[in-house]
């Protein structure tokens, strides 16, 4: 073998124990292990611009294998889909044939295709991650994100909590320093090191001395999040299409314009946001129109129920499925933040429309989902006292603001 090559010689059998148990989609019978022999492992992470073929011809690895790779693997991944950062694994033989390969798709699902005879057997597998509760806590300092800690995982727990209250709590425009959350979180862990937080059991956000609670509850097979009370926090419409912005401009019938500098109606809020910033659907309907259109740039028009109808201008990219007639829910990416059309830096344009006349979005209020139903508030109740225990855990001494944490608690 080459120089080039990092590897642990070991002897297993060809179907290797890989980082921890899984459950397996493929329902197909598995075929029986191959006889014991001496393997070598590759072992590396996807660098940008890499591909298959290029890590084939980097380790001297026969291409034909390559090509029964793909095809084994074409009904579960594309391996022309690598993701940079993503790890991936290669077992040979001492003769250079493959008899393993495995490919992290993302942090919780895993491609693994194994030799038989001399063909391969693909299968995705379910990575199964120890969960442990976790209990963060903090005061509000300029932002949510900020206030959370850095790294991704802090990032993704902090637009978890943003979505979870998104119907009662705009995060650009109602917090304020010295607001205060706390919150119970499942952590993930693997081989005893955390990867990332799971779903949110349990929070509580005070905004401006109001206290907004959420719960996780199982309502018929079905996850929501409850108040206090067992009344849903999802309303019909989110309270914004985009986490994490300002106000730029407000609903206005004479708004002095920018571009062609005369007083003319706005009818709908500007939110500034980086070029890039993705835009969700704000309710469950049916995109109307989906395309370029005058000074409105790129835009994607919804219909919803009972009249109403959404717009998002000046998107800088529509996502390839959003077009005409198709169904989008509540919360599902439509597009990106950008400035196309007649616009002096990257912002979004939203208007709501009820029955034919344009609405102030902010003065829009809307009915909650169903509550939980009466023979499941004793099992909410239970719930929700152990939760609120935890919660009451968390104290302000415990509290810590960006970047301080111990034991991956914040």
């Amino acid at each position: 073998m080459k120089k080039k090559l990092l590897i642990t010689i070991f002897l297993t059998t060809a179907f290797l124990i890989i980082r921890a148990n899984f459950n397996i989609i493929n329902k197909t019978e598995k075929p029986a292990p191959l006889e014991s022999k001496q393997y070598l492992e590759i072992k590396g992470n996807i660098k940008k611009g890499d591909t298959l073929f290029d890590i084939f011809k980097k380790y001297e690895l026969n291409l034909e294998e390559l090509f029964k790779l793909k095809e084994a693997s074409a009904d579960f991944h594309r391996l022309k889909k690598l993701s940079p950062g993503n790890p991936y694994k290669i077992v040979i033989d001492e003769a250079s044939q493959i008899n393993e390969f495995v490919y992290w798709i993302d942090e919780d699902t895993i491609l693994d295709i194994t030799r038989i005879g001399s063909g391969f057997y693909a299968e995705k597998k379910i990575v199964e991650y120890d969960r442990k509760i976790e209990h963060v806590g903090g005061i509000i300092k300029d932002n949510l994100i900020l206030s959370i800690g850095e790294g991704k995982d802090k990032l993704m727990l902090a637009l978890q909590l943003s979505d979870i209250f998104a119907w009662d709590i705009d995060f650009t425009t109602d917090i304020r320093n010295g607001d205060a959350f706390k919150i119970v979180v499942e952590g993930l862990y693997l081989d005893g090191k955390f990867k990332k937080y799971g779903d949110i059991l349990a929070a509580e956000f005070i905004n401006k001395g109001d206290t907004y609670n959420a719960y996780r509850f199982n309502n018929n097979s079905r996850f929501n999040y409850y108040d206090t009370d067992g009344k849903s926090l999802r309303r019909s419409f989110l309270k914004a299409p985009l986490s994490f912005r300002r106000i730029s401009s407000g609903f206005s019938k004479s708004r002095f314009h920018p571009i062609l500098r005369i007083f003319r109606p706005h009818l709908g809020i500007d939110y500034a946001a980086p070029s890039g910033t993705p835009v969700s659907a704000v309710g469950d309907g049916t995109v109307v129109y989906s395309g370029y259109k005058g000074q409105y740039g790129k835009i994607v028009m919804i219909k919803h129920f009972n009249g109403f109808s959404t717009y998002y201008g000046h998107l800088s990219r529509i996502k390839n499925e959003i077009r005409k007639g198709i169904k989008v829910e509540q919360g599902q990416i439509i597009g990106y933040v950008g400035s196309t059309g007649l616009a002096t830096g990257p912002h979004l344009d939203y208007r709501i429309k009820v029955n034919g006349r344009f609405i102030n979005p902010l003065n829009l209020n809307l009915p909650r989902e169903k509550s939980i139903p009466k023979n499941l508030m004793v099992d909410f109740k239970n719930s929700k006292k152990e939760l609120d225990i935890q919660l009451a855990s968390i104290r302000p001494s415990t509290f810590a603001f960006a970047g301080k944490s111990k034991d991956n608690k914040i």
